[in-house]
């Protein structure tokens, strides 16, 4: 009888010092980064769209989600460094990286209207220069940009971004610059 006891009181502790079926959350990268780079008078949809583009380490740095709603139009703008990719990529290997996050985007917020990205590269300041406020002068330039309306489809995405018109828009330096030769 005094086993049976025993037992019991451990099987109790184990239990109740976390050996049952709680557990403690913790968030994921995925769950910080969308937390840490989400903007935007609807950040629960900021975070959720940055939950599902953050499960994947792009070669370009997704660096911000913002999402907007005025009554019923909700805008979604994602911007990308231009800069530092993590791996060498080509010109094709970057827009279908934008396509994808876009895809992805659509996925997690369908009421969606229409998907901004862009690609910025950090511009040199002077010290003491002003960086902040009405006299601030840019930090940072685009050098690519692209607009996706729900519906488009991705092939269509992908044409406009290689034919470099209909909203799309490319530094010719840094394009030149920025990506591996194609093979």
């Amino acid at each position: 009888m005094r086993n049976r006891i025993r037992a019991a009181l451990c099987a109790g502790l184990v239990f109740a010092t976390g050996g049952g079926t709680a557990a403690a959350y913790s968030p994921s990268v995925a769950d910080m980064d969308a937390t840490a780079r989400a903007v935007g008078n609807r950040r629960d949809l900021a975070e959720r769209i940055g939950r599902s583009i953050f499960t994947t380490e792009w070669s370009a740095e997704v660096s911000q989600v913002s999402a907007n709603q005025i009554e019923t139009h909700l805008i979604v703008g994602i911007r990308i460094w231009g800069v530092k990719f993590h791996r060498p990529i080509t010109r094709q290997e970057f827009v279908d990286e934008v396509v994808a996050v876009i895809e992805r985007a659509f996925a997690a917020a369908p009421a969606t209207e229409e998907i901004d990205v862009w690609a910025s590269v950090p511009i040199s300041v002077a010290k003491g220069v002003v960086v902040n406020g009405d006299l601030a002068i840019p930090t940072s330039r685009t050098v690519f940009s692209i607009t996706a309306r729900n519906g488009e489809s991705p092939a269509s995405l992908r044409a406009r971004a290689n034919r470099l018109s209909d909203g799309v828009y490319w530094d010719a330096e840094w394009a030149r610059d920025a990506f591996k030769e194609s093979t």
